[in-house]
């Protein structure tokens, strides 16, 4: 089973926000899968595109001759990634900390 992964690492917007955007295409055909991040609202779901089209890119690199139409998306799954701790002024003297966080996507095609 011809299999290739994509991994995008560092991405600067919270995991359970890019986790509600995998969760829409795992399982489905790449084709179909790229139809649905390109027509999506969510802002993560254009990182999700591009690692996606390089998934797809590393199988075929592997096997030319791979139909694009057999290509599905086997896995795909957020990490945590490092938090960047801020601090912003909060009233009497005191501070809120602020956390930007980070994410690893990683997706895993497949050909049926």
């Amino acid at each position: 089973m011809m299999e290739a992964r994509a991994i995008k690492r560092y991405t600067r917007s919270s995991p359970r926000k890019m986790r509600l955007v995998v969760d829409l295409i795992r399982g489905k055909s790449a084709q179909q899968a790229l139809n649905i991040l390109k027509f999506s609202d969510k802002d993560a779901a254009k990182a999700a595109e591009l690692t996606l089209k390089s998934a797809i890119s590393n199988l075929q690199g592997k096997d030319a001759g791979v139909d694009p139409e057999a290509i599905y998306v086997k896995e795909c799954f957020v990490d945590q990634g490092p938090t960047l701790k801020r601090i912003s002024p909060a009233p009497m003297g005191r501070a809120y900390r602020i956390r930007k966080r980070s994410h690893h996507l990683t997706i895993i095609v497949s050909v049926k």
